[in-house]
């Protein structure tokens, strides 16, 4: 027998046990983003024994992805089932006239079965790409495989420079480390940081987990260009990365890349290095690949509500097609 719940809090999530796919994909995250101040509202459908839930959140009225600026990919926790997901999406009709799920990633189908899904407990649904997710197969290659691969300027570049920088990793949390990576952020061409007292609790919590790979560049002794990523089930994740305007002349941003990637293709025997959302430039000279992830908007027709907004998609779908 099917069975639908909602719950104002995360901890539901434990119940619903599943290996998860990534950093993004555990309870601890959605934990973290109910501490900052989200309101979760988790949809658990279940059928005897198996269970699937979407960590969302209600949004005055609108449902949407339980996610913020650092999540990567949103998708269901526990077993993506295709009649659960129908069960769930039926049910989410009685609470709200539109669900929107982003950044939905698809090459595990996750954004195709939810949108058909949707489709099938009645609801008008767009699914379309809404970021970029650069990726490499690392493939088996060592790491002077892949460097040999690079484009020639950032070989010739880290040729040059990589004797007037030095390069610090660490593979545990380190407070001074941390410290240095957001005083060079501060200085660096990002804008604000979201939120870096979630983000700080997260490294520290991939860093009690033997996850964390945190690395800092100086020159003369100057911190000049810190890197945070993290490592687990054999794929790299680059979470964030800055450089000091004041010395990109020594290029720290490539000298550091450079010494984290061969980190974890020659140490950690990673499969997959994953850069993030995002269509920076620069990202295509380290990666080979260019997944896209989607937002899929899901309207109820027979709820006035909805209608406003089905409207303005028959519009613009009939202008595009004009």
């Amino acid at each position: 027998m099917d069975a639908v719940s909602y719950h104002h809090t995360v901890k539901v999530l434990q119940d619903v046990a599943a290996a998860p796919a990534g950093p993004f994909d555990r309870a601890e995250w959605f934990a973290l983003l109910e501490t900052a101040g989200h309101r979760p509202l988790i949809a658990v459908a279940r059928q005897g024994e198996n269970a699937i839930a979407l960590p969302l959140s209600d949004a005055d009225g609108r449902i949407e992805a339980l996610r913020n600026w650092y999540t990567f990919s949103w998708r269901p926790v526990g077993m993506l089932d295709d009649h659960l997901i129908a069960v769930v999406a039926r049910d989410l009709r009685t609470r709200a006239a539109g669900v929107t799920l982003w950044p939905v990633p698809d090459e595990d189908g996750a954004a195709s079965r939810l949108a058909s899904g949707f489709r099938s407990a009645g609801w008008a649904v767009s699914c379309t790409p809404c970021d970029h997710n650069h990726v490499l197969e690392v493939a088996g290659r060592s790491f002077a495989e892949y460097w040999s691969g690079r484009p020639g300027q950032i070989r010739a570049t880290h040729k040059r420079k990589a004797n007037r920088v030095s390069v610090d990793l660490f593979d545990r949390f380190d407070g001074s480390a941390w410290e240095a990576y957001q005083a060079i952020y501060g200085d660096s061409w990002k804008p604000a940081e979201g939120d870096p007292e979630l983000l700080r609790q997260f490294a520290q919590a991939e860093g009690a987990a033997g996850r964390i790979r945190l690395g800092v560049a100086r020159a003369e002794g100057e911190p000049v260009a810190a890197q945070f990523w993290t490592v687990e089930n054999k794929i790299a994740y680059i979470h964030k990365l800055a450089h000091r305007e004041s010395a990109r002349h020594l290029s720290p941003g490539t000298i550091l890349t450079a010494a984290l990637f061969e980190r974890v293709i020659d140490t950690d025997r990673v499969d997959l290095v994953d850069f993030g959302t995002g269509n920076d430039p620069y990202k295509r000279h380290w990666m080979e690949h260019d997944r896209p992830r989607y937002r899929i908007d899901c309207l109820d027709p027979r709820q006035p509500r909805a209608w406003p907004a089905l409207a303005k998609r028959a519009l613009a779908r009939f202008s595009s097609e004009g």
